[in-house]
Order: structure tokens, then sequence, then C-alpha cells
């Protein structure tokens, strides 16, 4: 009996965690609808944008645009953007493991500014530079978050603490997979298709396209951030998938040897019956 007993604790505690996987499988499946939504509705805009950029790219005041000037990059800020928590796959594991590849292969000095509460402490324990840690952003970053951190990053920028700031995130291909893509924001780089034709810029060529240059770095940093969270909820939900499929079959298993250790058990009960009884018999009969 004391086995039965054991396979039903265990058979309680599989069906609990059933219970919490399906759960997070839900709300990873509403948030990433919602990041979804976002994030397709963002990329014609932002194409907007940085098509917009580079027609007026050809123009000479572009040229003293400080987000459009050129630097020798001897400083580059790497901005990691890793998911708030775990149980997502190797979501985050795998954006470590690119970032260590990163730090092995770049001979500049190079820091690193982490969005997501997961790295706050896995990344700097690995030994990579951690300059900052915002771990302010939600699971489905508005524009407001998203406006905040183009500041930050931007004020970086002029002050001259980075040439060249790049981007380092999950790329959202599909729901099954997502792989670690580096995207340089700063200094902006227009095609190099611009178009050398000049155009009628109202109300003039240097207010259009420092306007063209926020605009360019704003929704490239809310659409990078909507990718990388839509990409974490997706790993989320496929991997409490496995999960809550994984429990379904343990439990299936279980039932299985609760039947077989029952059968068991009451074969035992009736054979010390039945010779208990035969004892009883021979007993009398002596």
């Amino acid at each position: 009996m004391a086995n039965v007993r054991a396979i039903r604790k265990h058979i309680r505690s599989v069906e609990s965690t059933r219970k919490i996987t399906k759960s997070m499988k839900m709300v990873s499946a509403a948030k990433l609808k919602r990041t979804q939504q976002a994030m397709n509705a963002l990329r014609p805009y932002a194409a907007a944008a940085a098509e917009m950029l580079a027609r007026a790219a050809a123009e000479p005041a572009a040229r003293k645009n400080p987000f459009l000037r050129r630097r020798e990059a001897g400083r580059v800020l790497y901005v990691a953007l890793v998911g708030n928590r775990g149980l997502c796959g190797v979501y985050n594991t795998a954006l470590l493991k690119y970032l260590e590849g990163l730090a092995e292969r770049e001979e500049r000095e190079f820091s690193l500014l982490v969005c997501g509460r997961w790295g706050r402490d896995l990344i700097a324990a690995a030994g990579l530079p951690v300059r900052e840690t915002v771990d302010t952003l939600s699971d489905a970053p508005t524009r407001e978050e998203a406006a905040a951190l183009c500041d930050k990053l931007k004020a970086i920028y002029l002050a001259g603490e980075a040439d060249e700031i790049v981007l380092v995130y999950e790329r959202y291909y599909s729901a099954l997979r997502q792989e670690p893509e580096t995207l340089r924001l700063l200094p902006l780089a227009p095609p190099e298709t611009a178009e050398e034709r000049r155009w009628i810029l109202e109300p003039d060529a240097k207010a259009l396209i420092d306007e063209l240059t926020e605009l360019t770095i704003f929704s490239t940093v809310w659409a990078t951030l909507l990718e990388a969270r839509t990409g974490e909820h997706s790993a989320r939900m496929t991997a409490m998938t496995a999960a809550a499929d994984n429990t379904e079959q343990l439990l299936e298993t279980l039932s299985l040897e609760l039947n077989h250790a029952r059968q068991s058990a009451i074969t035992k009960e009736i054979t010390e019956i039945v010779g208990g009884a035969n004892a009883l018999k021979e007993g009398k009969h002596a």
C-alpha cells in the first residue's frame, strides 16, 4: 500500500504541474497575440520612415545630423533584449550564448546594456561587461517605454560614450523559430541606393531630416522590442505546450503503474487471507 500511496502523491503533483503549464500556455498565447498584432501594425510605419529618410539622405543637410554622421567605431554598446523571465525553452540561453560569441570576436572596446529582468544576474555572472540593466520593460512594450529607451540610447551616443550602438535580439521568424541577430541602430545607415535627385523639402531640409532621424530611431527600437517580446511569448507558449503534453503522457504512465500496484496489493491481501484461512483449517483439524 505504501507504493500505491507514493504513486497517488506523484499523480497529484503532476496534475498540479499540468494546471500550471496549461495556465502559462494560455497567458503566453494571449500576450503573443497582443504583441504580434502591435508588431505587424508597426512594421509598415517603420519601413515608411526608413524609406523617407533614405530619400532625404542625399541632401547636404543630412551630413550635419549627428545620428547620420559616421564615426570611427572605437567603442561599441550592445543592447541585449532578453526576456523578463525563464520557462521559455532556449530563448534566453541562446541569446546569452550569442552574446558570448560576440564578446569573443569583438576586438573593440564594448559594453552591454541589458533590457529584461532575466539578464539582470545571469549575463553579469557570465563575465560580460554589463554597463546597466533596464528591467522596467513590460511584456508588451508600450510607446512610452520605447521612447524612454530611445532617449537613453541617444543620450549615450551624443555624449560620446559609444561610437556605435547595436541591438541584439531574437528575430521572430515563426512560432517555432527565433534566432539571435544584431541590428545596428546608431549611426543610422540609410540604404546605399538612396536617390541622388534633389527633393523639395518643407519646411526645410534640416528640420525634416532631424525629424526623420528621430522617427526612424524610435520606430526601429519599438519594432525590435515588440519582435523580441513576440519571440519570447511564442517560445514560452511552445515550451508550456510541450510540458503540458509531457504531463499528460506521464499521467497515463502513472495511472498504469497505480493500477498494477493496486492489483498487486489486492492479490497480496487475497493471498494472505487465503493463507490465514488455510492455517485456521489446519489448526482445527489438528
